[in-house]
């Protein structure tokens, strides 16, 4: 199951997550403002996922690796690849809790 993870990008592997945190990188937390505020992982920023295209610039201009989360994994999927595409370095980390 963990190689039908990778495959379809659903999380990123544990020890590249802890390389990019140890390397300062930004959460990004892709579920909704309400679902955020309800609990959240402290420090971390909340783009929604349908608004990661319009902050893409935003984004790079942190000049770091970036780490997605949401409630279970599946909408940082879809971020992270998206940050790949646009040329970010970015890993799904899955759900938040696994990050908390």
């Amino acid at each position: 199951m963990s190689f039908l993870k990778k495959l379809l990008g659903l999380s990123s592997g544990k020890e590249e997550i802890k390389n990019a945190l140890e390397k300062g990188a930004k959460i990004i937390d892709v579920r909704s403002p309400s679902e955020f505020s309800g609990g959240n992982i402290k420090g971390s920023i909340n783009i929604p996922l349908d608004q990661i295209g319009a902050n893409i610039d935003k984004i790079k201009a942190y000049q770091k690796p970036i780490v997605l989360c949401c409630a279970s994994g599946m909408r940082s999927a879809q971020a992270t690849n998206q940050l790949k595409q646009k040329g970010v370095e970015a890993y799904n980390a899955g759900g938040w809790r696994n990050l908390n």
